[in-house]
């Protein structure tokens, strides 16, 4: 965790906070449950016995930025913590400008 403390993986923590950051969005279960499994996939090929919260949480921007704008913004807002509100307005600016282009 990002305190040091450590604990084990667990997949339904990492269903939750996908679900969490796709709720209300036109995205079913299966794409959810699909992008769990491939995250899952990519910490596994690390071969790695600890892997830092941290680059889960850069694995799950990954993803969810290929998926939907909205719930990529979502979980960021919650995942880079920002300090003021310009610099979310610079991380959802740049989103969009990637979403449009």
């Amino acid at each position: 965790k990002s305190e040091g403390r450590r604990e084990p993986f667990e997949r339904v923590k990492l269903e939750r906070s996908l679900a969490i950051a796709c709720r209300k969005r036109p995205i079913d279960s299966a794409r959810i449950e699909k992008l769990a499994s491939s995250i899952q996939r990519q910490l596994e090929t690390l071969g790695e016995s600890e892997v830092e919260s941290k680059r889960i949480g850069e694995f799950v921007m990954e993803g969810l930025k290929s998926l939907d704008a909205v719930a990529y913004i979502r979980f960021a807002s919650v995942y880079r913590d920002f300090e003021e509100a310009k610099d979310f307005e610079e991380f959802a600016g740049s989103v969009t400008d990637v979403a449009k282009g």
